[in-house]
This record gives C-alpha cells, sequence and structure tokens, in this order.
C-alpha cells in the first residue's frame, strides 16, 4: 500500500494535541504501509509562538502546574483510547499551587511534542518545516497543495489541519485611524498584539501611558514595564528602579478581570449538566430556523450555572439558605423565565450577597460614580481586595461551584457552533484570570503611582496632538499621554488576519461567522464552505475557528473540549487517509 501524506499548519499545543491523539488512534484506524506528517511552524515544537521557551523568565501561567495537563483521562467524552501522562507539575517536580513561569512551560511542551512523536506507530514519520504557510490550494476532491515561505515548490498533501494559535491581525479602522495620527504628531501607538513580542522601548520612563484592556496581556504588559525594568517588590510595598512609564489603564468593564481561585473543591460536585446538556444542543441544532443565542441559548447557560451556585449553596452552606435543597430544585426546575427564578432565590437564599447575579459580575463599575480620580483609585484597590478575599475564602464556594458550570457550558457550547466572542471573554474574565500575586502586585504599583486606574467604558480620542482618555467612572475628567497602548491580542477574525493562509481560504469560499471567525464543522472540525458544506480534505482547530475552546490548555479530569476535538479530528483524519491509500494502492 502506498504511503500517505498529512500536513499540520501549526505546531504548538494543539498541533501537539493532535499528532499525540493520531500516536493512540492510528493502530485502530490506520492500515497504510506508512504516513508522513509533516508540521509547519516557523516556531519550536510543541510550544509554538506563545508558549516558546524564548520569553521572559518574568511571565507566568495563569493556571497552578497542576491543573495544566497535556494528557487524556476517562473524563473526556471521545471514541479513542486514553493515554496518561504527567500534569505539568508532576513532569516538572514542582508544587501543584505554583504558577508556572512560561519558560517552564515551554519546555513541557517540547518535552510532549516528543512524546507524541515517539509514540507513533513503526512508519510513521514527522519532518518540522521550520518556516510559515502561505496558502493551500487543490481541488476538492483531489491532493492539497501547502504553498510554504521562501520554498518554490509546495508540500503534496492528502489532507490539510490548520492547528493556529493566535494570529497577528490588520487594524481595524478605528486602529488605523490612531496609529496614522501617531505617525503624524510623533506619539507611540501600539497595536493589539502578543505582549511578549510587542517593542516596549518607545514607552519613556516617567511618562503617561494610555492602557486599553485590564485582561492578561495587560498583566503581562504590567510585569515586563515594572520587574521587567528593575522595579522589585518588598512585601506588599513596591521599590521602583524609575525606570517605569506611569500606566492609566482602563476597559469596558474598567476592572482587572477576577483573581484565580486559590482553594480547593471538597464535598459533592454539582451535577452538571442539568439544563444546558447534549439533549438541549441536539434540540437547538434541530430548529428549522435557526436559534439566537441571546434568545435562546442564554437563558440556558444562566439557569446552568445558577444551578451549580445553588447546589453548592444548599450543600455546604445550609445555614445561609431557608428551607430545603429538593423544595428549592423542584421550583427551581419548574421556573419558566427570569422573573420566577429572581422571586424564589429572594425567598430562599436571604442574603443578596449569596446570590447568583451574573449581571453584577460582569458589569460591577455599572452606575458606580466617583468625584475625583483619587477617590477612585482608592474605591477600585478597595474592589480589588475584595475580590482576593473572597477568590481565596472557600466559604465562598459556590463561585468555583460556578466555574466548573462554566466549563460545562463550553463543552456544549463547542457543539453548538456559532458561540459569539463575548461568551469567549466573559469566561475569560470570570473563569481564567491572573494569579492572586499578580493582582496583589497590582494593588502595590498603584499605592506607589506607577499604576492609575481610568475606569470603566474607557475612551480614546486623538485630538491637540495626544491621546485623550475618558471614562464613564469619574464624570469629567480626563487624562491626555502621548502613548497609548491596545492591551489585547489582536481579534481572531478570518478577514483581517495578516496570515495569508487565511485570507487565501476566506477568499477560496470558506465561511465565517457574523464576528468572523472560521467556520468548522463541530463534528471533526472540517472546515465549512459558504453553502455549510464540509471540505473533505481540510481542517481546522484553534481560537479563531468557531470551535474554540475555553483557555489555552485542559484541568484534569474536567472532560477536556479541546482533547475531544483533536481526538474527533485525529480519528476523522486517519480514516480518510487509510481510504485514500487503499484506493490508490488498488
Amino acid at each position: 500500500m502506498s504511503r500517505g501524506t498529512l500536513v499540520i499548519v501549526g505546531a504548538g499545543p494543539r498541533g501537539t494535541g493532535l499528532i499525540e491523539r493520531i500516536a493512540a488512534n492510528a493502530p485502530e484506524l490506520y492500515a497504510g504501509s506508512g504516513l508522513d506528517i509533516h508540521v509547519v511552524d516557523p516556531y519550536p515544537p510543541g510550544a509554538g509562538r506563545i508558549w516558546r521557551e524564548a520569553q521572559s523568565p518574568l511571565l507566568w501561567m495563569n493556571s497552578h502546574a497542576e491543573d495544566v495537563t497535556m494528557f487524556t483521562d476517562e473524563t473526556v467524552p471521545m471514541e479513542g483510547p486514553v493515554r496518561r501522562g504527567p500534569t505539568l507539575h508532576e513532569w516538572a517536580g514542582i508544587d501543584g499551587a505554583v504558577f508556572a513561569d512560561r519558560q517552564l512551560q515551554g519546555g513541557y511542551l517540547r518535552w510532549v511534542h516528543e512524546q507524541a512523536v515517539a509514540a507513533l506507530p513503526d512508519g510513521v514519520r514527522v519532518h518540522h518545516h521550520s518556516r510559515r504557510a502561505l496558502r493551500i490550494s487543490g481541488p476538492r476532491d483531489g491532493r492539497q497543495q501547502v504553498w510554504l515561505e521562501d520554498r518554490p515548490r509546495p508540500l503534496p498533501a492528502d489532507l490539510v489541519v490548520l492547528s493556529l494559535g493566535h494570529l497577528d491581525a490588520e487594524l481595524d479602522p478605528e486602529q488605523a485611524e490612531l496609529a496614522a495620527y501617531a505617525e503624524t504628531h510623533g506619539l507611540v501607538h501600539l497595536p493589539p498584539d502578543f505582549t511578549a513580542d510587542s517593542d516596549l522601548s518607545a514607552l519613556a520612563p516617567g511618562e503617561p501611558v494610555l492602557v486599553r484592556g485590564f485582561g492578561l496581556a495587560f498583566v503581562d504588559l504590567m510585569v515586563l514595564l515594572t520587574e521587567g525594568r528593575g522595579g522589585r517588590y518588598e512585601g506588599d510595598t513596591y521599590v521602583p528602579s524609575g525606570r517605569e512609564p506611569v500606566l492609566y489603564v482602563g476597559s469596558r468593564r474598567g476592572v482587572p478581570y477576577h483573581s484565580k481561585i486559590g482553594y480547593e473543591w471538597t464535598g459533592e460536585r454539582p451535577p452538571l449538566p442539568r439544563f444546558f446538556g447534549p439533549a438541549e444542543v441536539e434540540r437547538l441544532l434541530a430548529r428549522p430556523g435557526g436559534f439566537d443565542f441571546r434568545r435562546d441559548v442564554w437563558p440556558l447557560v444562566e439557569k446552568e450555572l445558577g444551578f451549580a451556585h445553588y447546589h453548592r449553596l444548599f450543600d455546604v452552606h445550609p445555614e445561609r439558605t431557608s428551607g430545603a435543597w429538593a423544595d428549592f430544585e423542584e421550583k427551581y426546575v419548574a421556573a419558566g423565565g427570569e422573573a420566577e427564578i429572581h422571586a424564589l432565590v429572594a425567598s430562599a437564599v436571604p442574603d443578596p450577597a449569596d446570590r447568583l447575579d451574573l449581571t453584577a459580575l460582569d458589569r460591577p463599575l455599572e452606575g458606580m460614580r466617583y468625584g475625583s480620580y483619587e477617590e477612585f483609585q482608592e474605591g477600585l484597590r478597595g474592589y480589588v481586595e475584595r475580590d482576593l478575599s473572597r477568590r481565596h475564602d472557600s466559604s465562598h464556594s459556590p463561585d468555583l461551584a460556578v466555574f466548573l458550570g462554566l466549563l460545562s457550558v463550553y463543552g456544549q457550547l463547542i457543539r453548538l457552533g456559532g458561540v459569539p466572542p463575548w461568551w469567549h471573554g466573559f469566561f475569560s474574565y470570570l473563569a481564567s484570570g491572573p494569579p492572586g500575586p499578580r493582582l496583589r502586585q497590582l494593588l502595590a504599583l498603584s499605592r506607589a503611582g506607577v499604576l492609575k486606574f481610568v475606569g470603566a467604558d474607557m475612551s480614546v480620542r486623538a485630538e491637540g496632538g495626544v491621546f485623550r482618555a475618558t471614562g464613564a467612572t469619574v464624570p469629567g475628567a480626563f487624562v491626555e499621554a502621548r502613548a497609548l497602548v491596545e492591551a489585547r491580542l489582536p481579534e481572531p477574525t478570518v478577514g483581517r488576519a495578516r496570515d495569508t493562509l487565511l485570507r487565501e481560504l476566506h477568499a477560496d469560499g470558506a465561511a465565517e461567522t457574523p464576528d468572523g471567525l472560521l467556520r468548522v464543522d463541530p463534528a471533526d472540525g472540517r472546515i465549512l464552505d459558504r453553502n455549510g458544506r464540509p471540505h473533505p480534505r481540510r481542517f481546522a482547530l484553534g481560537p479563531y475557528t468557531d470551535g474554540r475552546t475555553p483557555g489555552a490548555f485542559t484541568r484534569p479530569r474536567t472532560g477536556g473540549p479541546a482533547f475531544r476535538q483533536n481526538d474527533a479530528t485525529a480519528r476523522a483524519a486517519l480514516r480518510l487517509l487509510d481510504a485514500l491509500t487503499a484506493r490508490a494502492a488498488a
């Protein structure tokens, strides 16, 4: 029989996870005499760009080392075999509660890649091409050609899988206007980017810098411009080096992402999914007219998260409830709408602080106004301190139950497809925030005057030869600066990706969602065209698709949606490769 050829574009965690699943499933599904796997990525196999070992040791992961694994377990709903392996903390021999630096994670990923390649059956060879893929050509029903940078001839492929990570993007109209203004007036404008790759040298010591974005990209920026410039912490006090700029940070919410939860789960887990599971997904997919996320999906999500929260509250903190769980559960199941649920909760949970209010969680500064920036600095420091205290206090363990609910919901949403990007942002804000120590550093920087808060609904205008920032939280106040940093990753849209590979796919007929994500078949990741037809030879996995998964890595024993996707794609690819090689031999 002839040898099959598979090209995987992207050698980071998703590409490595796919190779691991190919190794696990090939003995069952591939009978060809051999298989060539070509991995295309200018960055190191395993870690890829984001997690490469060659970056500052000051940059951490935002997950505990015990919560990071690249290996499947029996909780993953997949057809392929489980292949167990160590978590990051087991592999590195470190405390599981540590937030490891990204250099260490890069080493772990390199090792996982080596193990995955070593586990492939005899006759399967992996070839790494340290260059960029530029485009894919070829007929739907024939071999594909993957064109590489600085290579005159394409790689032939029976199948192609795109396992790209975070992508660079062309500037949107607002960013382009700000960039042009900066160039004309000699200002500094740093657009959305992976912070470790940004050139921060133009941000001068002592000068004000506007920062728009309060998530993980901001945390990296904060670290590189403080400790990265020689500052240090003595307990809860920051000792400046004198080389730091003054950061004025704001965002739509005006607050940092919630701290990682700092205690372990104990006792019974909420029985999830309950209100948003496979049956509900099937009903939504079967609707003749399709579904609207806000109208049809969000109410199910809210009810699911509320169920997780109140199950934990009644189970572990019954003294803060009135009545029995069985009675509450029966009424909660029967409740038909938001008003009915609110009334039930108000009657059964006396303290409003024990009730789940997703709207208030999402917009904590909504309606709050301060008379001056100085008052607001103190107010927001108090907010962060309260958040840190709550997220490290197991008496608030319903918060951790909601986290488990969010993971469960995300697993179902991946099957549903068409999930709007705002949901991913909401998930990240609640469930994928920075380590607690980073927020303590933020407080120290604020007290030292190196970091200042602008408020919610931050808006930036270019006028008078400078950038001017305003927010809703301190009416009438503004900050002017000659530098603006957009502290967030570029939006992973197909239409604005700088990656020519995706732009060419789009021009070739690949479909995108209204939010610009590449549409894929939720069953196996095959790329869909604008008529909804899956491409027989092209697959895609990653955050630029509408099958994006929560977080960069998977917690052990949480079902691993990314593992499920990797397994489904690997099995579909192996079946197709097996059929193609058998046909070629015949």
